[in-house]
């Protein structure tokens, strides 16, 4: 097994230079690691390696890991997280802590209204973290049993919710026998709605980094009464904690979703967090706030050729992506709404977001006016 996949990687570095894996996969290192590290730095790669078109390529398995082979995972988030230097990440919801706040109004009320945006278009906004429990092993390198553990845990964190009115809601459970456990027609009902993740076995890369094994056991998802909070368990993270609003003022979502991340981490114990990396991730890629931050919002004259290149030279030196609604790569809406979302997640305050994302409107906004009929 060691021999193919070291054969698999050598390969990917000369047919896919893209694959980061592959790109710094340095086999002195490789060699100079004992035979239990040897047995884990290839299970981080083993997706990689299977799949050579991968960017990243690769998983974290355990939530030391990125401490434990900081030597070739540094290179690796450098490179995909465009960071020269040393990587510190630092955490902060306080808006007196963003690097980005000139111009943000005075009494941090970051309500939209007040840079053009019309009482009758209510953003549809949504913020969403990426976390894990320190006390198990990350999905890539969990058992059936550690799944099914992993569950019960946070059903005594969404019992609690259950009872706070102000979450309320309930619990689906795709594990066979759990009290919460929902037919297949609900999944399906639920999956319709985008509130249920899909079974995650179509994703080769998911699939080799062992993410999806154990399908349907430790799977499930909270839901809160206004549907308004949901918290997936037992997708690519152990946690995918989500907060979804329509209206005028960014601080209410932010704010929402830090407190329920606060309550979830009370009760269900600490999450991962690398002293270096800051919240620990399965993928390279979101570490740090773990967080993707997105606004829909109308911009009908920049879009009016029918594609999002004018909105994107404008977002794109403030460090925001610009999509369409389904995503990357999926069209703009017909009524010229685009999804707005801040793209760096490593090396950045979760208030310098929400302050990126409200200037970045602010920007739109202003380039929009200026558009000739």
């Amino acid at each position: 097994m060691a021999a193919e996949i070291l054969a698999n990687i050598e390969a990917a570095k000369k047919s896919n230079p893209d694959n980061l894996m592959a790109k710094f996969f340095d086999v002195k290192y490789y060699k100079s690691l004992p035979e239990d590290k040897k047995a884990r730095l290839l299970k981080i790669c083993k997706s990689g390696a299977d799949n050579p078109d991968s960017g990243m390529g690769m998983y974290a398995m355990q939530p030391t890991d990125y401490d434990d082979f900081k030597k070739y995972f540094d290179e690796c988030i450098k490179a995909y997280h465009k960071i020269s230097g040393e990587v510190k990440h630092v955490s902060s919801w306080e808006l007196k802590d963003a690097e980005d706040a000139e111009g943000i109004p005075a009494d941090g009320k970051l309500d939209v209204r007040n840079i053009g945006i019309p009482d009758d278009q209510p953003l549809s906004m949504r913020v969403r973290v990426g976390r894990n429990l320190s006390t198990f092993p990350l999905p890539g390198a969990m058992t059936q049993d550690d799944r099914v553990k992993m569950e019960q845990k946070m059903i005594g964190v969404f019992e609690e919710l259950i009872k706070d009115h102000n979450y309320g809601g309930t619990y689906h459970s795709l594990t066979p026998g759990n009290k919460y456990s929902i037919d297949d027609n609900k999944y399906n009902e639920l999956v319709k709605a985008h509130i249920m993740f899909k079974d995650m076995a179509a994703d080769s890369y998911l699939a080799s980094a062992g993410i999806a094994s154990e399908w349907p056991f430790g799977r499930g998802c909270y839901v809160s009464e206004d549907k308004g909070f949901i918290v997936w368990v037992g997708e690519e993270d152990h946690l995918r904690i989500m907060c979804m609003k329509k209206g005028s003022v960014l601080n209410e979502v932010f704010d929402r979703l830090k407190t329920a991340c606060d309550v979830v981490e009370q009760v269900s114990g600490k999450f991962a967090k690398s002293p270096t990396y800051g919240y620990v991730t399965s993928c390279p890629t979101n570490l740090g706030t773990g967080m993707r931050a997105s606004v829909h919002v109308k911009l009908p004259k920049l879009t009016a050729d029918g594609t999002d290149k004018k909105a994107k030279a404008v977002a794109k030196p403030l460090g925001l992506s610009v999509r369409g609604l389904g995503g990357e790569h999926t069209p703009i809406g017909e009524d010229g709404t685009v999804d707005i979302s801040p793209s760096a997640r490593l090396m950045i305050k979760e208030a310098t977001i929400i302050c990126k994302l409200y200037k970045g409107l602010q920007l739109l906004r202003e380039e929009e006016a200026k558009v000739e009929e």
